[in-house]
């Protein structure tokens, strides 16, 4: 490389993708923080979904000037996208937030690249080797140990609750999947605006077949301004965070800062939430990092 044209240096995009971890991380800390004011998971979700509409909306036009329109099937892929990726995973997050503890629970969503090698040996026949299996057993080792501990603690609707942040973590893993060629067509930045519309407005549409109007912002005040903090920190800032750090180191280094993210969810949820940080927990979380390095790193 000549001196005219040094490499750009890697530190932005590690910060980026350090912070966009952390930020998304906060998700949980905060679910569980409104909880404890009484609310429900539709209610809960509503809230947070409505007050980011706005900004994806802004970001779906801004990431489409000069774009050309999009077509029938680019809308059928969109919706479909967002039901999967964004409406499904988040309430079936925010619903198992409710029996399990955060730490638990990000570290079920961190299986998230074992999930989508499975699925792809399932629905496309991708070959799988005995090192990516090798990975992925100790991951789940992992999880099954604080697993373990969740059941003592919480009874048996740790099972519930980890049935559903699983569930969770299988949809986003399908969007994974299906939203290559559509990322190819439309950028990153506006097929998330456009299927994380598309969510809010599933979201908001749920609230309203479930729930009467008039309970819309009966809630603490403090659940509001958690909601608020939810859709802006935790939700749309930590998109173009990780999407600009990807621009910046690729996306399998970006995946790999991104391993803070457990680390950070287990910190917070010990000093703010006051849960338990055990051996077990210590273990597992070690285990499931490691699992999911090894594959990233032999994939």
């Amino acid at each position: 490389m000549s001196a005219h044209n040094p490499p750009k240096p890697l530190w932005p995009g590690l910060i980026l993708a350090m912070l966009g971890a952390v930020a998304f991380s906060g998700k949980a800390i905060i679910v569980k923080l409104a909880y404890r004011h009484g609310v429900d998971a539709v209610t809960l979700i509503m809230l947070r979904m409505l007050f980011a509409l706005p900004l994806f909306v802004a970001l779906a036009l801004w990431a489409g000037r000069g774009k050309p329109a999009l077509t029938r099937r680019d809308w059928i892929a969109v919706m479909g996208l967002g039901f999967s990726g964004y409406y499904l995973a988040s309430f079936l997050d925010f619903a198992g937030l409710a029996f399990i503890s955060a730490s638990f629970e990000r570290l079920i969503l961190y299986l998230n690249p074992t999930i989508v090698l499975l699925l792809g040996w399932l629905l496309f026949k991708r070959r799988v080797t005995a090192r990516q299996l090798t990975a992925l057993a100790i991951s789940y080792a992992g999880v099954l140990l604080v697993f373990g501990q969740e059941l003592h603690l919480q009874g048996a609707d740790a099972l519930l609750g980890a049935a559903l942040v699983f569930g969770s973590a299988i949809s986003y893993a399908v969007y994974l999947l299906y939203s290559g060629e559509e990322v190819k067509r439309l950028g990153a930045l506006r097929l998330t605006g456009l299927a994380t519309t598309v969510a809010c407005l599933l979201c908001i549409a749920q609230f309203l077949v479930l729930r009467p109007l008039s309970s819309a912002f009966a809630v603490a005040p403090q659940v509001l301004w958690l909601s608020v903090l939810n859709a802006t920190l935790c939700t749309f800032a930590p998109v173009l965070m990780v999407m600009m750090a990807i621009e910046r180191l690729g996306a399998t280094l970006a995946a790999q800062t991104g391993m803070i993210g457990p680390m950070s969810t287990i910190l917070m949820g010990v000093v703010i939430l006051g849960e338990p940080f055990t051996p077990w927990v210590a273990a597992g979380t070690l285990l499931v990092l490691s699992g999911v390095w090894l594959l990233t790193k032999w994939r």
